[in-house]
C-alpha cells in the first residue's frame, strides 16, 4: 500500500469511527443511569469514551464501511477508472 493509499485508508477509518460514534450515541450508549449520578461532567466526558469505543471497533474490523469508503475514494481519485 502506497503512502497515498495509507493516508486515504486513515481518512476512511476516521470517517467510519465518526459514523459509529454517532450510531452509539443514537443507541444511547453514552447515557448516564440516573442512579449513578455523575452529573453534567460525566455527560461531557461520555462523548470521549464513545469516540474511543468507536475507534476500537474500527481497529477490530468495524462494519466494513472504511473499506468501502477507501475503495470509492480511491476510484474517484483515479478519475473513476
Amino acid at each position: 500500500m502506497g503512502q497515498n493509499d495509507a493516508r486515504l485508508m486513515d481518512v476512511a477509518r476516521k470517517l467510519e469511527a465518526s459514523f459509529l460514534s454517532e450510531m452509539l450515541k443514537s443507541a444511547g450508549v453514552d447515557k448516564t443511569p440516573d442512579s449513578f449520578g455523575g452529573g453534567a461532567g460525566e455527560d461531557q466526558f461520555a462523548s470521549f469514551l464513545r469516540q474511543a469505543q468507536a475507534e476500537e471497533m474500527v481497529k477490530t474490523g468495524g462494519i466494513g464501511l472504511a473499506q468501502s469508503l477507501f475503495e470509492a475514494l480511491k476510484e474517484q481519485g483515479n478519475g473513476g477508472r
